[in-house]
């Protein structure tokens, strides 16, 4: 016996029309019968008697309503319940600084409409600092770009993203278009975070199998100022969309890089389950559904949702 079947029975004997319980109960009349006809079968006797206008309820049929509308009214109860239960804790979250420029409002309205009571402390820093981090404890959960697989973290591929050439549209040199490969790009000045940051390595494999030397004049290890010196018409840099999520500045240009295996996978990385507070667990679902769903309704540029 379902609950559902309690509540279909119910509506149908307030109703006393199978068609009017149907249509409230958004199913099909031969679905709603064929419930009911289970139920009755389950407790092998009749609970509703049928008629051309419409159906009543037995004497077996009032007594298990009455029973049945005391046990739904003791579910919903249970329900509120835990509801209303306020779920209270710590949880630290780390995020590098492109993600956070997507992710990091949008995830704090979203715990504190639905964990209020949670504190959340969030952390921007590269990946592989955010890496160091959550190995010592000082995280709950981190997006990463790459992981340590000897470590013993839970870890779930999040969203995939594209690379993008940004820079103003009157740098020399430039590619025009909507999309460059990178062997194109050896002429370009570009400013790179440094080789201890995981894009850095991305882009200089990238190269190599483009046989193709950067010309790389500055390297900054700072999303803030490296995006002031792309502004300042300095050079250009390659970074996901979320680089720009801040600037809202027209006179950047966005050239997305064609070649399939230059991109960024999102990891969302945490400590093992039996390690993490019910806070930090509710935090991680959270944290992934609104990636999902920023991705879904086009707000995180050049990102789609990883395929596992």
């Amino acid at each position: 016996m379902e609950l559902r079947q309690l509540r279909y029975f119910v509506k149908t004997c307030e109703l006393r029309s199978m068609g009017r319980a149907a249509l409230e109960l958004q199913l099909a009349t031969s679905a709603l019968s064929q419930q009911i006809s289970r139920l009755e079968s389950e407790l092998s006797t009749r609970l509703l008697q049928r008629s051309s206008t419409g159906v009543t309820p037995t004497d077996a049929g009032l007594a298990f309503l009455q029973q049945a509308q005391l046990t739904l009214r003791h579910a919903d109860e249970a329900v509120r319940a835990a509801q209303q239960a306020r779920l209270a804790g710590h949880v630290s979250i780390g995020l590098p600084p492109t993600t956070s420029s997507v992710l990091g409002v949008p995830l704090m309205q979203a715990m504190a409409e639905r964990y209020p009571e949670v504190r959340l402390h969030l952390v921007e820093a590269l990946s592989g600092h955010l890496g160091v981090m959550l190995g010592a404890r000082q995280l709950d959960l981190a997006v990463l770009f790459q992981t340590d697989t000897a470590r013993r973290w839970s870890v779930l591929p999040l969203l995939d993203e594209k690379l993008f050439v940004i820079a103003r549209a009157d740098l020399p040199g430039l590619p025009k278009g909507p999309q460059v490969r990178i062997a194109r790009l050896g002429a370009l000045p570009l400013i790179l975070p440094s080789a201890s940051h995981g894009l850095r390595a991305t882009l200089a494999a990238a190269f190599a199998r483009a046989r193709v030397a950067p010309r790389v004049v500055t390297e900054i290890d700072g999303l803030a100022l490296l995006m002031d010196a792309v502004r300042a018409g300095l050079g250009a840099t390659i970074q996901p969309g979320a680089a720009t999520a801040r600037l809202g500045d027209d006179r950047l240009v966005q050239v997305r890089i064609a070649d399939a295996q230059v991109g960024r996978l999102n990891l969302l990385a945490s400590l093992s389950d039996d390690e993490l507070s019910p806070a930090a667990l509710a935090a991680r679902v959270v944290l992934s559904d609104v990636a999902r769903r920023l991705v879904r309704e086009g707000r995180w540029a050049g990102a789609t949702l990883h395929e596992n």
